[in-house]
């Protein structure tokens, strides 16, 4: 059976190794994807339907615009039961293909399932973009750098914070990733 972890395992497989025709295997014919986007350096449609048009947009037109990509899911873990992730926060690291710029962007996904007949099958999905900042890099030096330095897929919020803080222990053109860590959360009162 699939389950909620396999299908995002799925997705981050079809869309940073350019692979379209998967999305199909695991996306309801009928899914919604939604946009809600923060910034203006990136754009995409607010509403998509159909698994096809979604593996068009999230893989096939992505894929021409940028390679290289990593897309991180910054949790401690998912709830393996859930038919719904409510608030799953992501980071990606990836080239622009016009300007070799490197992308680095960080939100949220909201994800729901629906049971099909082999599993699970993914029945809406909505991507809120908080950022997505441009940073000249064109060897990918900086890039490789990120992917080296960031366990993938799955990123715990603490084990980001400390590759991005060995990242800037060791070079000042890495400041703009101090953007990027996860805010600490006190500890409660005793």
């Amino acid at each position: 059976m699939r389950t909620p972890k396999e299908l995002l395992e799925r997705y981050v497989e079809a869309k940073d190794g350019n692979r379209p025709a998967l999305i199909l295997e695991f996306y309801d014919p009928q899914a919604v994807l939604t946009y809600s986007i923060a910034t203006d350096t990136i754009s995409f449609p607010a509403i998509v339907h159909g698994a096809e048009a979604i593996a068009d947009t999230l893989v096939g037109s992505f894929g021409k615009r940028f390679m290289q990509c990593r897309t991180y899911y910054v949790c401690d873990a998912i709830d393996a039961e859930s038919r719904r992730l409510d608030r799953l926060p992501w980071l990606v690291v990836m080239q622009e293909v016009l300007t070799n710029a490197l992308r680095i962007g960080k939100g949220y996904y909201r994800w729901d399932f629906q049971a099909a007949q082999y599993g699970l099958r993914v029945k809406a999905m909505h991507i809120h973009i908080e950022r997505m900042d441009a940073i000249e890099d064109r060897s990918a030096r900086l890039l490789h750098r990120i992917h080296a330095e960031l366990d993938y897929p799955w990123l715990p919020p603490s084990v980001l914070n400390d590759g991005l803080d060995r990242l800037l222990s060791r070079n000042t053109e890495m400041d703009f990733l101090r953007a990027f860590k996860v805010p600490q959360r006190e500890a409660p009162p005793q």
